[in-house]
This record gives C-alpha cells, sequence and structure tokens, in this order.
C-alpha cells in the first residue's frame, strides 16, 4: 500500500527544505521509513508474504544507500535524521 497524500505532505513538510521539496535525501529517507515501518507491520501479521518480504529487504537497501550518501554530504542533516527517526542507536 503506498502513503496516502496528507502522510506524504505532512513527512515533506516536516524533512523538506520547502512544501515542493520531494528530491533531498533526508525526505527520500523519511518516506522510505514511513514505508519500511508500514511493511514490517504487515509481515509481523502475514508470515508467509515472500513477495512482500523481498520489497521490504530493496527499500532498506535503498534507504541504507540514501543515508550512506546523506552522511558523506551534509552530516549534521544526517544526525538530525537518524535522530528524529530513530533508526540507529
Amino acid at each position: 500500500m503506498a502513503l496516502d497524500s496528507a502522510k506524504k505532505k505532512e513527512i515533506i513538510s516536516k524533512f523538506g527544505q520547502s512544501q515542493k521539496d520531494t528530491g533531498s535525501p533526508a525526505v527520500q529517507i523519511a518516506l522510505l521509513s514511513e514505508r519500511i515501518n508500514y511493511l514490517t507491520e504487515h509481515l509481523k501479521e502475514h508470515k508467509k508474504d515472500h513477495s512482500s518480504r523481498l520489497g521490504l529487504l530493496k527499500l532498506v537497501g535503498q534507504r541504507k544507500r540514501l543515508l550512506n550518501y546523506l552522511k558523506r554530504k551534509d552530516y549534521e542533516k544526517y544526525t538530525q535524521v537518524i535522530k528524529e527517526l530513530g533508526i540507529r542507536g
């Protein structure tokens, strides 16, 4: 299931530099994290849904690559994003 537009706008306004900023790494990481959280809850209930599990693993890999990029380019923003999303300890 895709994110509803209200939730997506809320995430974009929180992490983006403007209302139209959907391409910055922070926004992309936040949107991916929301989808990852949804799929994680889905898989707790539907343990044999292997296609969704594969999609989850792909999303996690994509988020990791974006986090590595953001860490290289803007370390302060990286620390802010992982703190707000609670991704890493």
